[in-house]
C-alpha cells in the first residue's frame, strides 16, 4: 500500500476539522476514497455522489481501480455537470 497526501477542495474542509490534505494508506483510487471516508464519514456522501481525481495531473473520472503509489500527487476536485 501507497501512503498518500490527499488534497481536498475548500468545501470539504468543513467537513473534516479543516484539513487540507488527509494522509492515507491506498494502493487505488477507490481505496484512497473509501480510506478518506473512513478517516472523515462526513464526506461520505459527497464523495459517494461522485468526484473527480488528479492524479499526477491527469483527470480521473470513476477509475477506482487506477493504481496509486507513495509520492503521487493527488487531489479531489468537484465533478463537473450540465451540458
Amino acid at each position: 500500500m501507497a501512503r498518500v497526501d490527499v488534497h481536498l477542495w475548500a468545501g470539504l474542509r468543513r467537513l473534516t476539522d479543516g484539513e487540507e490534505v488527509v494522509t492515507v494508506e491506498a494502493s487505488t483510487i477507490g481505496e484512497m476514497l473509501d480510506a478518506v471516508i473512513a478517516k472523515h464519514p462526513g464526506v461520505a456522501p459527497i464523495l459517494e455522489d461522485g468526484v473527480s481525481v488528479a492524479l499526477n495531473g491527469e483527470i480521473y473520472t470513476g477509475n477506482r481501480h487506477r493504481a496509486i503509489e507513495t509520492g503521487d500527487e493527488v487531489f479531489l476536485m468537484q465533478r463537473m455537470r450540465g451540458g
